[in-house]
């Protein structure tokens, strides 16, 4: 774990100036760095990426106490334009893509905001078709009629596209094969080593994510409720019980977990 890249500080978010969601979230991710946030639905993952990306004004939020700092500048007060210019780029839960452009067309806005040159778009277009060689045989197809997985990598690549140093990804795993789930990863890893892209991942399949990641946060309720390198959280007690399904006769299922049979150390 090397500088911070980016520095959430204590941060709070209200919806419609009443909804309290996230309540003293504080995280890092460094240079280089892949970063989890883990939690159930509902916890507060999304939120936190959004706080980030500045997209919560679109959803009536705003962070109202705290500060969110990119490259040591404070970058909440930001509109997400201004973001993207410095090297932040969000992929939203659910692979939206413009469904009635191509694969091409989509990736290529992703380079809206440069101002480097034809060459050089073009240049990271064949590098997002290395990286996703399934995309560069689809491209001229609409991405509407595309499967759930290549739309996946066409979000991915499409914020590629904008040349990112952080790139914030919620919920890449949600409703893809598990095959696909461990490829999409494993070039999250090689983008992370060989292009220089720091990753803030928000997932619910804590088993993959602890395995590419660096570090982890966990989110209960909006608030953080443990942290630690990834593979000290794996080996913690807790998270095998709650979050990955085993406990001390291994692997079980969660009907037969009692909710809080042990108690959570966080919640003592």
């Amino acid at each position: 774990m090397t500088s911070a890249l980016l520095s959430v500080n204590n941060i709070e978010v209200v919806y419609d100036h009443v909804i309290l969601v996230l309540k003293g979230v504080s995280l890092t991710v460094p240079e280089g760095g892949v970063v989890a946030l883990l939690g159930a639905n509902g916890a507060g993952k999304t939120t936190t990426l959004k706080a980030v990306s500045n997209l919560l004004r679109a959803e009536r939020g705003e962070v109202t106490r705290g500060a969110i700092t990119y490259r040591g500048e404070r970058v909440d007060r930001l509109d997400p334009h201004a973001l993207v210019t410095r090297g932040v780029t969000q992929v939203m839960e659910g692979r939206h893509c413009f469904e009635h452009l191509t694969v091409e067309e989509n990736l290529l806005t992703g380079a809206y905001t440069r101002k480097d040159g034809r060459a050089a778009v073009a240049r990271d277009l064949q590098m997002v078709y290395g990286y996703f060689p399934r995309l560069q045989d689809r491209r001229t197809a609409q991405a509407g009629y595309i499967s759930g997985g290549e739309q996946q990598m066409t979000a991915i690549g499409r914020a590629l596209m904008a040349r990112p140093s952080l790139i914030l990804l919620d919920e890449p795993s949600m409703g893809l094969a598990p095959q696909l789930v461990e490829e999409i990863f494993d070039i999250v890893r090689r983008l992370n080593r060989e292009e220089g892209v720091s990753f803030l991942l928000a997932e619910q399949n804590t088993n993959i994510a602890l395995r590419y990641a660096d570090y982890g946060y966990i989110l209960e309720n909006g608030r953080v409720v443990l942290d630690g390198k990834a593979s000290t959280l794996t080996e913690n007690a807790d998270v095998k019980e709650f979050y990955l399904g085993l406990g001390e006769g291994g692997r079980k299922s969660y009907r037969e977990v009692k909710h809080y049979r042990r108690r959570k150390r966080w919640l003592a």
